[in-house]
């Protein structure tokens, strides 16, 4: 079955896009199997993150990538001439290789960030539990798994701290001159949240506020760091102490509004606010970069924060393109093993039922009595013939064509030593 991938990233489509065809990840389960049993794959995994939207498949052979792009379209309601102008699809080797650039980190919004494996083998999990892996992403994964280890292990690919979180935090200290004096109020508690309150601790910040759903997740991450733990529903009360806002909730809905910036501002007597929105879909609404003082930045406007730390990955990123390389050679050849090992097995079966049908004909003719020779005898030229009648026919067949090639080829197979020649 031909292999294909059909998404969309931060490189092709606006955040605005790509919060639409996010999959929330309760939805995840029923996503794969709606995509399945809509006949649309008779495989499927899919990686949603706040950069990306990608559908990994095993499609029959002669279909087209446009019937997965069409379900995307129906599935997340939207026109799908509007979809499709944003959409990339890769298919055979160049969905081998970009699954595994993806997980290798060389596709991210932050070149070689680390993250994007965590989240990619969560997405095989989920894809596995929903059952709709079979042998070809099975393989495909633990393929680009193995590569993905590779290029961090023999390449220098993850030795600068960089990624979203990271990013965040940069982009805050060089707007704050002295970021010991500055309060942060980060939103969420997932993996994300937990490195940009890492990278906060490093760069010395004052005082953080974590902010979740649920307050003893918020104060596990708050232990470990020192900081207060408080429930996102109290957040409207905390975001006048707030110097600096960075947000990652899988909420669907925003979480912070403009009017609720705009009253946390008066309190703070216009003191600068940093917001840092990097969720898709978005958790602080768009309309806050509208108010005075308010500075607000989505993951789309982190790429200038990053660039220093991206060129600083860009030859350990052709080492790792070079591993990829060689993965996908050798997944392929693995392909191929896997597919002569079938024919193995169906040719030893075949025999094997050739050989049962006449031994079982030999030991009734002993039961009736007739001769062992004359059975023994028989059972070798029957056996002979049946296995002999299908190249037979081949090598017919071929002289009768004059194909010396095939003749050859069918000659070193049988293992005959001398023949001649057409």
């Amino acid at each position: 079955m031909p292999l294909i991938t059909v998404g969309v990233n931060h490189k092709t489509a606006p955040v605005a896009l790509r919060e639409r065809v996010s999959f929330a990840p309760e939805k995840m389960l029923d996503a794969l199997s709606s995509l399945v049993n809509a006949d649309s794959a008779n495989e499927a995994v899919i990686v949603s993150t706040c950069n990306r939207t990608e559908l990994y498949c095993a499609i029959d052979e002669g279909e087209s990538p446009e019937k997965v792009i069409q379900w995307l379209s129906e599935y997340h309601n939207i026109p799908v001439q509007d979809l499709s102008k944003f959409c990339y699809t890769y298919a055979d080797d160049d969905s081998i290789r970009h699954v595994m650039r993806v997980a290798a980190g060389l596709d991210s919004l932050i070149l070689g960030e680390p993250q994007i494996l965590g989240q990619v083998k969560s997405a095989y999990a989920v894809a596995e539990e929903s059952k709709t892996l079979g042998p070809q992403l099975q393989h495909l994964f633990q393929q680009t798994f193995s590569i993905a280890k590779k290029v961090r292990t023999d390449t220098a690919i993850g030795e600068n701290p960089v990624s979203i979180a990271f990013a965040a935090v940069s982009l805050a200290q060089r707007i704050f001159a002295d970021t010991r004096r500055s309060t942060a109020l980060l939103i969420g508690a997932g993996q994300t949240i937990e490195l940009v309150a890492k990278h906060l601790k490093e760069a010395g910040v004052g005082s953080i506020i974590v902010a979740n759903r649920t307050l003893t997740r918020a104060q596990v991450l708050a232990e470990e760091i020192g900081a207060h733990a408080i429930l996102l529903g109290d957040v409207a009360d905390a975001l006048p102490q707030a110097d600096i806002v960075i947000s990652s909730t899988a909420s669907q809905l925003p979480i912070i509004g403009k009017g609720m910036v705009e009253r946390a501002m008066i309190k703070r007597r216009r003191k600068p606010m940093l917001l840092v929105d990097i969720a898709v879909p978005r958790d602080i609404e768009p309309e806050v970069e509208e108010l005075d003082d308010a500075y607000l930045y989505t993951v789309d406007d982190l790429h200038s924060v990053i660039e220093e730390n991206v060129r600083a990955r860009q030859d350990a990123a052709l080492a790792a393109e070079a591993i990829i390389e060689q993965g996908i050679t050798e997944f392929k050849r693995k392909q191929e093993s896997r597919k002569v090992a079938d024919l193995i097995v169906s040719y030893r079966a075949q025999s094997e039922a050739i050989k049962n049908a006449e031994l079982e004909k030999a030991l009734r003719a002993l039961q009736s009595g007739q001769a062992a020779e004359q059975v023994m005898a028989k059972l070798a030229h029957s056996l002979m013939n049946k296995l002999i009648n299908e190249p037979t026919q081949f090598l017919r067949h071929a002289g009768a064509e004059g194909d010396q090639q095939a003749l050859e080829v069918a000659a070193a197979m049988l293992g005959i030593k001398e023949h001649q020649e057409l």
